[in-house]
């Protein structure tokens, strides 16, 4: 480079002037100089980028299946045990959920046993690896000549899979499930492992899991020493449990159970002289009948359910059910003189549901009125009413006009249509009064009317309306019945339960939810009134030769009919109703609904024998003059003047509330 040349220079020339590298012939090149393309790559195929996704989604499912599936699923008990319901006093009531017994080993089975699912379900068990080709393409081909599903190419081992890892969804997405959790089944597990699971977990029928629940419930005896006759039906049952359970359908089974023969001769696991020879089997030592539903076993199987963890066989649970009470219930509601449906639920006044019929045959309708109906009280709940007006310091000798009242256009009417002027509020709830309560309930306002229904453990929505008061809310028996149970009692709410109370312990007593009534503000006065409502009232048609409190409802039209009370140690509640909720014509509280729970608390009480909670020292029995239990018609009344006491019959039931 010359001593001239610099950073700016080049041969002794600027930079400036030197010519541009980028141009040719003095213009821009429009175009980029073309390079060499890369000589292409070899595509792959698709179907290994197929097989390293599989490969990779196995895998995933693997380690998935080892972390989470538990090889020992198929020996635990169901998630909810099969339970067998027993009154307080041990009758068996009601049996629910399915059976599963304690698991079955094949090497303590006779050897007969397992022969005959392995010939029937999966002739080449101790070949394949967990799913049989051979078996798919024969269930193919034998489908296709019966025109129908006549083989499944499941094998034992991919039926474990779904039993016990998997839904029964037919889809494509579930049998790749299958057959890979079948590979793993097949790799941790021995033949004979596979083969016990499977035996201890399988269905079949009448609610009933497993070989050992199986032998016990079709024929009382253990697994260990079922017969050729007896396994071949058996495993005859697995294809289709309900249509082929011999309880029900023994001819369909003794023909299945001729097939599994015929097949375990083809198996070579028995000759085929004696698979001819063998006689089927039939179900023996079947148990008593017992329901497996009844309107107090609905109810009270969820919270039985709750209170038990899983276990093998049968949990017998002992609930607060009277077996002589619910019987003299379904006796009285069965007897009740009307096509309308008629529910009865019975407690102690701690909430112990001694009696519950949800309506007049279980077999026809299961749907329990008693707990699932939400229909209006009508008059019955006027109880909160007047009991919103005692905390408020009015008492029942304290006087209310019983006449028209108009609020927001609303006019109630007394269902008699008589208006007495100023009356007490023991004569206003025993006449039930629709004018005189709707005036109180304005009087003590509404809001004081729903916490005291709240208190009392109502739980349903309450309109602030002025038709409240008339009990216009939708509301349950049940929960209705609790509510005078808390009268009875002086606490609240009671939580009616059909399962013995188990006090509870720690800090948490101490923050349990409710109160006591008071007894002279509160409950003497309440009793006051719901005894002058049962004896003199619209209810006097339940009252007892012992003190009886209680008190009617009919609502619009008469589409519902209640009386709810209580005696000696039983607080009662009876409706009667359409499901349509159409009229019930003439019946209103006061009648149909009081006569039937006056029958059965004129049973009932004569045989419990149990006195309810001391009454307070504010509250006096009335003494009844010696006129007043003697009837005012002569010894000599004969039939001539029958038709006179109906007359008399018709004229009392219009004025019952």
């Amino acid at each position: 480079m010359a001593d001239r040349d610099g950073i700016w220079s080049r041969g002794g020339a600027p930079v400036e002037e030197l010519p541009d590298p980028f141009e040719l012939d003095g213009h821009y090149q429009d175009v980029q100089p073309e390079l060499p393309l890369p000589k292409p790559r070899p595509r792959r195929r698709r179907w290994v980028i197929g097989l390293y996704l599989f490969s990779g989604l196995f895998a995933i499912t693997l380690a998935w299946l080892i972390v989470t599936a538990p090889l020992s699923r198929a020996l635990e008990p169901l998630a909810d045990p099969a339970l067998l319901l027993v009154s307080a006093d041990g009758h068996a009531i009601a049996r629910r959920g399915a059976l599963k017994e304690a698991p079955v080993d094949v090497d303590k089975l006779n050897p007969l046993t397992p022969a005959a699912f392995v010939s029937i379900e999966d002739r080449r068990f101790y070949h394949h690896w967990g799913i049989d080709p051979r078996g798919i393409g024969r269930a193919i081909v034998a489908n296709a000549r019966g025109g129908g599903v006549r083989q499944g190419g499941s094998t034992i081992t991919q039926q474990l899979a779904k039993t016990s890892f998997l839904s029964g969804d037919r889809t494509i997405k579930r049998k790749a499930q299958e057959v890979i959790i079948a590979f793993w089944l097949e790799a941790w597990l021995t033949k004979k492992e596979i083969l016990s699971r499977y035996l201890s977990s399988v269905y079949f029928g009448d609610g009933v899991y497993g070989l050992r629940a199986a032998s016990h419930h079709y024929f009382n005896r253990e697994p260990e020493n079922l017969n050729l006759a007896q396994s071949a039906m058996l495993a005859g049952m697995v294809q289709a449990p309900s249509r082929l359970a011999p309880t029900n359908h023994l001819a369909a089974a003794q023909a299945r159970a001729r097939l599994v023969l015929q097949t375990m001769a083809e198996t070579r696991a028995i000759t085929p002289q004696r698979a001819r020879a063998t006689v089927p089997a039939r179900p023996v030592g079947q148990q008593l009948h017992i329901p497996s539903g009844t309107y107090f076993a609905d109810w009270v199987t969820p919270s039985a359910n709750q209170a038990f963890d899983a276990d093998f066989g049968e949990v017998k649970v002992r609930t607060t059910l009277d077996w002589d009470l619910q019987r003299l219930a379904v006796r009285a509601v069965g007897r009740a003189p009307t096509d309308a449906q008629v529910a009865l639920v019975a407690m102690r006044p701690d909430g112990e549901v001694v009696a519950m019929v949800g309506g007049k045959n279980y077999q026809e309708s299961p749907f329990n009125r008693a707990v699932q109906a939400q229909r209006q009280p009508g008059s019955a709940f006027k109880l909160f009413v007047y009991l919103a007006a005692m905390r408020a310091g009015w008492t029942p000798d304290s006087l209310i006009d019983d006449e028209p009242i108009t609020i927001d256009g609303w006019t109630p009417v007394n269902s008699d249509r008589i208006y007495r002027g100023k009356i007490t509020l023991r004569e206003a709830f025993a006449r039930s009064s629709n004018a005189a309560t709707v005036r109180l309930s304005e009087a003590v306002g509404r809001g004081n009317v729903i916490r005291a229904a709240r208190d009392l453990g109502i739980t349903a929505p309450l309109p602030d309306k002025p038709s409240l008061a008339l009990g216009t809310a939708q509301v349950s028996l049940l929960e209705l019945t609790s509510a005078y149970a808390a009268i009875m009692s002086g606490q609240f709410p009671i939580a009616a339960r059909g399962l013995p109370d188990q006090p509870e312990e720690g800090i948490g007593s101490f923050f349990k939810p409710g109160g006591s009534l008071n007894r002279q503000r509160d409950q003497a006065p309440m009793l006051d009134l719901l005894y002058a409502a049962a004896n003199d009232g619209t209810g006097r048609r339940a009252a007892l030769a012992i003190p009886t409190f209680g008190k009617t409802g009919t609502t619009q039209e008469n589409r519902d009919a209640l009386f709810l009370g209580f005696a000696g140690d039983l607080v009662v509640g009876v409706w009667v109703g359409k499901d349509d909720n159409t009229s019930l014509g003439k019946v209103s509280g006061g009648t149909l609904p009081a006569q039937i729970w006056h029958n059965f608390m004129a049973s009932a009480v004569a045989i419990d024998h149990r006195r309810g909670p001391a009454l307070p020292a504010e509250f006096h029995v009335p003494q009844r003059r010696q006129d007043e239990s003697k009837s005012p018609l002569p010894d000599d009344w004969s039939d001539a003047t029958k038709d006179l006491r109906n007359v008399a019959d018709w004229i009392d039931g219009l004025v019952g509330g």
